[in-house]
């Protein structure tokens, strides 16, 4: 983190932590909301020395990771206002900053039709349709198995983002991806990889829209398959230390009981999305009880229990590490449907930055959370996304 004169709202600078850290969640065209959450913390004076994330949480962690910090909102922006821009360049509908309301229906129609657009043309700097569609002619080999080609993509990439600060280790980047041939979860780390253009479009090689990535003989498809959150990734890293995290998460795990099947749809894509946030949350917590329990234990046994191998080892896991947690989660509007997170249009792509930031903003308008947990879990997790 770095430390300057400008503090955040309604309290100090992050004290007590040795780690800061950025999780991003997967989710497309919603990935924005991300980026707003970045601007607020970064007015605010909070650089994390650790970015993870998935999918498109995986390019905009290369984009904050791979940049010099004052250069990153920057970056965050060409990307954003490049893969917004109308498919058909002159010959689309281009953004209107002036048309501030709309009513639902209005707003859900054009959305709709936006995100026809994008699905029949791509976006640019992103993606475009593949011709000849593998549909009507076999695809040569696995990299060419999807209904788009994201070739721009590593273009924009390699234009936007500095590899080898990456790999220079200045701030620490994982991204997760899966791998085709066994299933597994991969998480490509600049702690322990050298990485490159592939690692980050392999986190989101999200099929059969897009194509496997190779890496080293192995394909590999989008982390969010498995696991839609590098959570679990960054509490279970060792050694341990004290951590403060922001969680952001593009899709949320609560919502109302929908009226109508196009709102089921939209909520089983919400839950299906938001996976495994709070089972690492809950998880952790209760980690973190059984380690400071036999923390305190230990201090009472005898030289001879001591001694033994599995109490050893035991008393090596339960260390004094502390941890918040911040969720900042995105809870889509009433006239988002199922294609929010391919509708890539400059005005959702500019109301989904807006609300990051100012949820960001509201989060740290609250000191205590980057106040250092004094509780007996020596864990505390805030969740400021809903007013109740």
């Amino acid at each position: 983190m770095t430390a300057n004169s400008t503090q955040p709202a309604g309290g100090d600078a992050p004290s007590g932590f040795k780690t800061v850290a950025l999780v991003l969640q997967g989710g497309g065209a919603l990935g924005s909301y991300q980026a707003g959450v970045y601007q607020g913390l970064a007015e605010a004076n909070i650089h994390p020395d650790w970015v993870a994330g998935i999918s498109i949480g995986a390019i905009n962690s290369a984009l904050i990771a791979g940049n010099e910090p004052d250069k990153r909102i920057e970056k965050l922006r060409a990307f954003w206002e490049k893969v917004s821009e109308p498919p058909l360049g002159p010959f689309g509908t281009p953004y209107n900053p002036n048309i501030k309301h709309m009513n639902d229906f209005v707003h859900r129609a054009i959305n709709q039709f936006r995100a026809f657009g994008i699905a029949a043309l791509g976006a640019p700097g992103f993606f475009h349709p593949r011709v000849p569609s593998p549909f009507v002619w076999p695809a040569p080999k696995p990299s060419e198995l999807s209904h788009y080609d994201v070739s721009p993509l590593r273009q924009t990439l390699e234009r936007l983002v500095d590899f080898d600060r990456i790999n220079a280790k200045q701030t620490r980047l994982s991204v997760g991806a899966v791998n085709v041939r066994d299933g597994n979860f991969t998480y490509f780390d600049s702690a322990t990889h050298r990485i490159d253009f592939r690692h980050i479009m392999a986190s989101g090689s999200l099929p059969p829209g897009f194509p496997a990535t190779e890496i080293d003989g192995e394909f590999y498809w989008d982390g969010g398959i498995v696991s839609n959150t590098p959570l679990q990734w960054v509490l279970d890293s060792k050694p341990r230390t004290d951590t403060l995290t922001f969680q952001v998460d593009l899709w949320s795990a609560t919502g109302e009981l929908p009226r109508d099947l196009a709102e089921a749809e939209v909520r089983q894509k919400d839950i299906q999305f938001s996976s495994r946030t709070r089972e690492a949350t809950h998880q952790v917590i209760n980690m973190q009880r059984l380690r400071r329990i036999f923390r305190q234990a230990y201090q009472h046994l005898p030289e001879d229990i001591r001694a033994l191998p599995e109490v050893d080892y035991l008393a090596r896991e339960a260390d004094e590490s502390v941890y918040n947690i911040v969720h900042l989660i995105y809870h889509a509007k009433n006239y988002e449907g199922t294609s929010k997170d391919y509708e890539f249009s400059r005005r959702t792509m500019e109301e989904h930055w807006s609300a990051g930031y100012e949820a960001a903003r509201k989060a740290l308008s609250h000191p205590e959370v980057l106040q250092r947990p004094h509780n007996r879990e020596g864990f505390r997790v805030f969740d400021f996304s809903r007013e109740a």
